[in-house]
């Protein structure tokens, strides 16, 4: 079994707050695009493999395979949890950039839940994979539904959004990863405010509407301690994008355009900025 796991972006981000445990509350809308990892699902026939062995395999050389790797811990807890039993065998190709806030791991794992549901016919409901996906990470439970939603809580509070417009979105990777963890210890917390609803409702009406509602309280950590990522940034709105912003916690930032040929200019133009890969992508819905 094969599986393209999306990508996605932050098109509004927002820290309100942080629990107890450490985690931290967001309002964020996030959407998907067409930038994909691909999942390979098999179930070896070998005998040499050995019963209950689950091994997880990438290609990049900066994701872990095996124990550490969030898509093994995802089989591990699924498998588990509906006492299959039986070699499985995932191997990860991966196309989405490594510590990018575009969500490649998080789109791995629910993918691994979702295959797994499939291949072993296991009946479970996308309720029931929803509640073992947000056990394993803020940005899980979004990629089980793929669609754009807006997300509180720590990710678990998902509400689908329904009217977004088609988007033609370049996103640009600077070659490094930014840690998650340190933006967070680093993000100098002040209360501030959620989205309102009907800011929600005005900004699908247009690329140019949704520039003047492109936020991320992220930003500014990672580009003070990489300014790299705002050069690029920068970059993308002087080759035309209406808006630009980091993705999540970074380091990709992307721009967006009013046309798909417009998007494919500029995308022509950045592929020459040095140490950075860009994409060209649409929303998907």
């Amino acid at each position: 079994m094969r599986i393209r796991t999306p990508a996605k972006v932050n098109l509004y981000l927002r820290v309100l707050g942080q629990r107890e445990d450490g985690y931290h509350l967001l309002d964020t809308v996030m959407v998907p695009v067409s930038l994909y990892d691909e999942l390979e699902i098999r179930r070896p026939r070998s005998k040499q493999v050995g019963q209950g062995r689950l091994k997880v395999f990438c290609d990049h050389p900066m994701v872990p395979s095996g124990r550490r790797n969030l898509a093994y811990q995802a089989a591990s807890l699924l498998l588990r949890k509906k006492r299959v039993e039986g070699p499985v065998h995932i191997r990860i190709r991966k196309r989405i950039p490594v510590g990018a806030g575009l969500g490649g791991g998080s789109s791995d794992a629910a993918a691994t839940l979702l295959g797994l549901n499939r291949l072993f016919r296991l009946r479970c409901t996308r309720t029931e994979l929803f509640a073992l996906a947000t056990s394993l990470g803020a940005d899980v439970p979004f990629f089980i539904y793929r669609r754009p939603a807006r997300a509180q809580g720590i990710g678990e509070r998902l509400r689908p959004l329904a009217s977004i417009p088609p988007l033609w979105i370049v996103i640009l990777y600077p070659g490094f990863p930014v840690s998650t963890r340190w933006v967070y210890q680093n993000f100098p917390f002040k209360l501030t405010k959620d989205i309102e609803n009907t800011s929600i409702n005005s900004f699908w009406k247009g690329p140019k509407k949704l520039a003047h509602f492109l936020v991320n309280d992220l930003e500014k950590v990672a580009i003070c301690r990489y300014p790299q990522i705002g050069f690029l940034k920068q970059r993308l709105i002087e080759e035309g994008a209406v808006g630009a912003l980091m993705s999540g916690s970074g380091s990709s930032v992307f721009g967006i355009f009013s046309t798909g040929q417009n998007a494919r200019s500029a995308l022509r133009r950045l592929r020459t900025e040095k140490g950075a890969e860009a994409f060209l992508v649409h929303t998907l819905s």
